[in-house]
């Protein structure tokens, strides 16, 4: 005993004078449930003098009863009797609780360095939601209003072959229902998940209301009506995807691309691949509980995809530029997102999207919170097509060549047009006055880059 007398008082050390402190040794067992554990002695002072105490018969069931009376939920540390030389001292030995979630006189305290403080009330209710987080979690939760009527046994065995050609899935499509949606654990104790509602309801918009996909292709750049078209998506969450990419497909126009020197191909101005991830991850990873929806809009020189709420903590926009973590809102849509190949639960979401941008010949997406929402804008080069009117074929061919792979020198525009380097120097510079490209590098390394 006398090598913890030695030491100084610490988050994990306490000394008590007498069993007369009674309330602070409660509040301190507290904090030490709530932290990492602890010591307290009582018949030592503060500065580690040994003072030691009368020890009655009752003096360590007495003091042991107002712990367990004043703790909630109770807590029966160890408490033992011993000597130091000639006096008596009294070791209470606590354990970390398992949620840390241990009151004193109705109180929630802590230990900081060697002090007992008391906690504030944000961090309580923090460590509250984080210890009840599985069954607060709204795809998690029970929805009370649905019966196993209400799921459509035909989705769920579509998704069940789908997961099995896709993932190797070992449930088989001709399981029952309740079982299968058991083993995704959609179903607890016989009720369903609202998750299972999203996935799998004949009418999931009779529960949830805001569970609906808004598809909008606007005239112009503005978010302004009259809408050129207007599409709101209900139905499952699964083929809400379907219907808002092919919503966005049938308006964004095809173009020919220039491939080498005569080749041409024809492909959409925005890589597919990219708007389906984002269509994805917004109602994967949407906040359900709002009333709002996801939002699809379309604009003559962009594409939005507006997400319901912010991003799961702690991740913001930026993170989503770099290699970072998977964090699921909804763990059980996207375990169900995961099995038929919607999203990969590595984190690389964003980062390929970025990747399908650039690699198509358009500006890097712009991740960024609009009025609290999480917003994805795809982007043009902003070549619009009155300036492309006022263009030569030779530059036009400059400005293809560009969208698709970034960057050209002067002896790549010399292949491409076939034509002397005096003349590429013009075509250039006239891109270059109408603010069309800009030039990067030097001497031998410079090249040529859309603004």
């Amino acid at each position: 005993m006398t090598k913890f007398i030695d030491k100084k008082e610490s988050e994990n050390l306490e000394f008590k004078k007498s069993v007369g402190e009674w309330k602070e040794i409660v509040k301190t067992v507290a904090a030490f449930s709530n932290t990492n554990g602890g010591r307290i002695i009582v018949g030592v002072s503060k500065s580690g003098k040994i003072v030691g105490m009368e020890i009655g018969k009752s003096t360590i069931e007495d003091l042991t009863n107002k712990i367990v009376v004043n703790t909630d939920p109770k807590v029966y540390p160890k408490i033992a009797a011993e000597k130091i030389g000639e006096k008596n001292v009294i070791v209470i030995e606590v354990n970390e609780s398992t949620d840390k979630l241990v009151l004193a006189f109705g109180r929630p305290f802590k230990r900081v360095g060697k002090s007992t403080i008391r906690m504030s009330k944000d961090e309580y209710e923090r460590i509250i939601i984080e210890k009840h987080k599985e069954e607060l979690r709204f795809d998690n939760r029970i929805c009370k209003e649905a019966c196993w009527e209400d799921i459509d046994d035909k989705k769920v065995k579509q998704f069940l072959k789908r997961a099995e050609t896709e993932r190797n899935y070992d449930i088989k499509p001709g399981i029952a229902v309740k079982e299968a949606l058991d083993r995704l654990d959609l179903a607890k104790n016989g009720s369903l998940t609202n998750a299972a509602i999203l996935l799998f309801a004949k009418k999931p918009q009779r529960f949830f209301l805001q569970a609906e996909t808004r598809c909008a292709r606007f005239k112009g750049t503005e978010p302004v009506k009259p809408f050129l078209d207007m599409k709101i998506f209900d139905g499952d969450i699964i083929e809400q995807v379907d219907k808002a990419l092919y919503f966005v497909l049938e308006h964004i126009p095809m173009k020919v691309y220039l491939v080498g020197k005569a080749e041409r191909e024809e492909k959409y101005e925005y890589p597919p691949d990219a708007i389906r991830e984002a269509i994805v991850n917004a109602i994967c990873h949407r906040d359900y509980e709002p009333s709002s929806n996801v939002q699809i809009r379309v604009f003559d020189d962009r594409i939005e995809v507006w997400g319901c709420g912010a991003l799961p903590e702690p991740l913001i926009p930026d993170d989503l530029k770099k290699k970072h973590k998977s964090i699921l809102r909804n763990p059980l849509i996207g375990n169900c997102f995961f099995l038929i190949k919607f999203i990969e639960k590595w984190g690389t979401g964003t980062n390929d999207i970025i990747n399908m941008c650039l690699d198509f010949g358009l500006p890097e997406p712009i991740f960024e919170y609009i009025a609290g929402d999480f917003v994805v804008t795809f982007r043009k080069y902003h070549v619009s097509e009155e300036m492309l009117e006022k263009l030569s074929e030779r530059q036009k061919k400059i400005v293809d060549y560009l969208k698709q792979h970034k960057e050209i020198n002067r002896k790549d525009c010399i292949n491409l047009l076939g034509v002397s380097k005096n003349t590429v120097i013009r075509e250039i510079s006239d891109l270059q006055q109408r603010g069309i490209v800009k030039r990067i590098g030097r001497g031998k390394s410079i090249r040529y880059i859309l603004k």
